[in-house]
């Protein structure tokens, strides 16, 4: 999974995006999935791995922590020394659950992102370096460890995070010549990422998802308008359907459908459902 904070549908439709561009000719993909409210980062990132909203994991604004959860959980995730987490159960965790093999990793460009899963159920972690960070240039140096980590270990599952959109978003503004930019630096982040799994020979056996948390409208989101909710969602790989879906795809169906593809079960507390729609065999 490469997700890209802040970067809309229309990011990408008019940035010079060579490597979505030819992505999006063998891919299933919709320009309209939904995200959740408030269209903030946090309850989105949540929801995305989480398969299900706010009102089911609690994960309600960027404040949230999981030593501070607020409302009463259904269901709860594993720890990776199967103790329960305190937090709704993520795609993570399930893996490392059913699947206790399977090597996990985690590149956050956002230093945030690591406390919406359950604690130590990744192999790798690897986040932000303060000053990169500091210059909204620390995507370069994650892209980086995550395409050498491919190489390294080819990993069963691993999420990369980009942040860069998104502060372009908030400074110059969406829609802008910077935004325009920055989703095209984006881009060829995502390339050095799929060169990698070209090069290792795990093309045929890798399924690669481009999606974001939100979009945004000014200098910002959290609305509910519709350059702040619909989100790109591009799922391409071997036994993926080509074309534009035609099917209401929300971003909690992404955990969901990252478990049909591992062939693990899905928690009965997850909303989300598997876009089966994307996959044809």
């Amino acid at each position: 999974v490469i997700g890209g904070d802040g970067r809309s549908p229309d990011g990408i439709q008019k940035a010079n995006t060579p490597t979505i561009d030819s992505i999006l000719k063998v891919a299933a993909y919709t320009w309209k999935c939904e995200a959740v409210l408030p269209t903030s980062s946090s309850p989105n990132w949540a929801s995305m791995i989480m398969g299900a909203g706010p009102d089911k994991h609690g994960v309600t604004s960027n404040a949230w922590q999981p030593h501070k959860q607020t409302i009463e959980l259904e269901c709860e995730g594993t720890k990776r020394n199967g103790k329960p987490s305190g937090m709704w159960p993520t795609i993570f965790g399930e893996l490392r659950r059913q699947k206790p093999a399977s090597r996990i990793a985690c590149f956050n460009d956002w230093i945030s992102f690591d406390r919406l899963y359950e604690n130590g159920v990744v192999n790798r972690h690897r986040q932000a370096e303060l000053i990169p960070l500091a210059m909204h240039k620390s995507y370069k140096g994650i892209t980086r460890k995550a395409a050498r980590y491919f190489k390294n270990k080819k990993p069963d599952f691993m999420f990369v995070h980009l942040d860069h959109v998104d502060h372009a978003g908030h400074s110059a503004g969406h829609g802008t010549p910077e935004y325009y930019s920055a989703v095209a630096e984006a881009d060829a982040s995502i390339a050095k990422i799929v060169s990698a799994v070209k090069q290792f020979g795990k093309a045929e056996r890798t399924v690669i998802l481009i999606t974001a948390d939100h979009g945004g409208i000014g200098h910002g989101h959290g609305g509910d308008s519709p350059e702040e909710v619909n989100v790109p969602w591009i799922l391409t790989g071997p036994g993926v359907v080509n074309g534009e879906l035609q099917v209401t795809v929300n971003t909690y169906d992404t955990a969901a459908t990252l478990a049909y593809l591992f062939g693990i079960e899905a928690p009965e507390c997850w909303v989300g459902k598997p876009v089966v729609q994307a996959i044809a065999q």
